[in-house]
């Protein structure tokens, strides 16, 4: 078993569990920064991402984490892989927290900002591959919609309508890039060389 098909079912398993056995469990486990700050619950950054608002939120982010996880996997080996996307998960849930920690009904769940890290992490290593989306079968390359991704989430961002954590999205999209930056071995060579720097 990958790391990446481990991730999928231990989210999945909990995810289910919350939403359609003990809604206990997503009560526990969802971020609430009010609730982080004034009861020390921090492991709320890790277990929101363990957890979903529906059965389609859970299957997007998982559909997203396999195609470009178990990619990912295979190119960084399963140690720098997990760090990576548990530190995404981890680092994507710090705008949340400075933002709203003096609100007390806000709550933020999902995977994303982890799935994004990922997914930012395949744009960094193969900005020219092809992204595909399943209704819109014309191929992007993958520095293209990197940059439509995060500016369309910064728009969102600043509305500030609808219940998406586009904060969270942009945290581990800026998180993948930087990881691989800082914490895997000849990145940087490898970008350049992709740009026909090096």
């Amino acid at each position: 078993m990958t790391i990446t098909v481990a991730f999928i079912a231990v989210t999945s398993a909990v995810s289910l569990a919350a939403l359609y056995i003990d809604r206990r469990i997503q009560t526990i486990g969802m971020l609430i920064p009010y609730r982080v700050v004034r009861q020390n619950t921090w492991y709320e950054l890790f277990t929101a991402g363990l957890l979903h608002a529906n059965f389609s939120h859970l299957l997007v982010n998982m559909f997203v984490l396999f195609f470009f996880g178990v990619f990912l996997e295979n190119n960084l080996g399963p140690e720098q892989y997990a760090a990576l996307y548990v530190s995404g998960l981890l680092v994507s849930s710090l705008p949340s927290m400075l933002y709203h920690r003096e609100n007390p009904n806000y709550a933020t769940l999902g995977a994303s900002g982890g799935v994004e890290s990922v997914l930012f992490g395949f744009i960094f290593l193969f900005p020219t591959e092809s992204i595909y989306f399943i209704f819109l079968p014309i191929p992007i390359p993958a520095w293209i919609f990197g940059i439509a991704f995060l500016a369309y989430s910064v728009y969102e961002s600043k509305k500030g309508a609808g219940n998406i954590n586009h904060q969270a999205h942009i945290a581990g999209a800026i998180w993948g890039l930087l990881y691989m930056l800082l914490f895997v071995p000849n990145a940087l060579d490898h970008i350049l060389s992709v740009l026909g720097l090096l």
